[in-house]
Formats: C-alpha cells, sequence, structure tokens
C-alpha cells in the first residue's frame, strides 16, 4: 500500500496567528463570562483597541485580523448575544452605520464589491457572542493561491495603515 503524503511539506510562519489563537495579542485570556466586544466598548486598557468610530448606539472597529484592508466591525455598545435581542432603534442605528461605514469604504478603497454580514453561533462561525456586523471590502481575484491551499491571507496594507486612514476620515460618517 502506497504511503500518503501531506499536501504541503513547508508551512508558511504566520506570526499574528500565534497571538489571536492565545487570544487577546498577547495579554492574559479572557475569563469566562467575559466579553472582548464589551471590554472594548468600556475602553478597557487590557484589550487591543482599532476603534475608528462611535456613536450613542454603536461603535466601529478595524477587524484585528482582517480578510482584507478595510474589514470593519459594527458593535452594539450594549450586550446583546443575538440579533433577535436588539430592539427596532438598535436594528436601525446599527444597519444605517452600517451603510455610512461601506458609502466611506468605498471611496477609500474603491472595492468591487462586500460581504456583509453577522454570525450567530458557534455552529455558524461566530467566535465572540456579542451581535456585529461584518464589513468586509472584496476585489475581483482577491482569493488566491494563497488563501485556498495555505489557509493565509495576502494583505496589501498593513493594519496600522489602515487604521490610520479610516480613523482620519471616521468624522465624515456623521456627514454620509
Amino acid at each position: 500500500m502506497e504511503e500518503k503524503r501531506p499536501l504541503f511539506t513547508q508551512y508558511l510562519h504566520v506570526p499574528w496567528k500565534n497571538a489571536y489563537v492565545k487570544n487577546r495579542n498577547g495579554k492574559q485570556p479572557l475569563k469566562d463570562g467575559e466579553c472582548v466586544f464589551c471590554k472594548l466598548v468600556a475602553k478597557d486598557p487590557e484589550v487591543v483597541s482599532n476603534e475608528i468610530y462611535r456613536n450613542d448606539t454603536a461603535l466601529v472597529a478595524l477587524n484585528l485580523y482582517p480578510y482584507n484592508p478595510g474589514h470593519c466591525l459594527i458593535i452594539p455598545l450594549s450586550h446583546k448575544a443575538h440579533f433577535s435581542e436588539l430592539t427596532e432603534e438598535e436594528v436601525f442605528h446599527v444597519f444605517r452605520l452600517a451603510q455610512k461605514v461601506v458609502k466611506l469604504l468605498e471611496e477609500l478603497y474603491h472595492p468591487h464589491g462586500f460581504n456583509i454580514g453577522f454570525n450567530e453561533g458557534k455552529a455558524s462561525g461566530a467566535s465572540i457572542e456579542h451581535f456585529h456586523i461584518q464589513l468586509v471590502p472584496r476585489y475581483n481575484g482577491d482569493i488566491g493561491f494563497m488563501e485556498l491551499l495555505a489557509g493565509s491571507r495576502i494583505l496589501v496594507e498593513n493594519v496600522a495603515e489602515t487604521l490610520q486612514k479610516l480613523r482620519k476620515h471616521a468624522h465624515r460618517l456623521k456627514e454620509l
């Protein structure tokens, strides 16, 4: 019988992935029952903040581990694990803010499309039990062989640069 060999014999080193696996960029992991987004809302210094904008209902943060430059999260300020728990007012304001962020990302990054959505429950891929909307700018051909075969993302812009760019224009979210 022929021995099965792994498809790949070399591995890519992705330094940030270790911090992600350990949770919170090398800081102490969250205790049971703690919510990283509630800590972000409270401006807890133990949480890495990529906050871009905040209003009375929600905040906008750059995803710490983005799929593409501009991958943002819209996070309600109140802790609600499920979409169905949001009040009508929260639904309106959260989705209106998402709409404004999409317009800003269109102007700054000129994507060909977006993935806009939310995951609820572990079975759907949710890793944080605090409702939030994901806004992922997408480009024709942005999924390449590295993403498909190696499970790694190729980012064309440093996360710190993206954060700086979005923060510079965050005031415009009030106007859009």
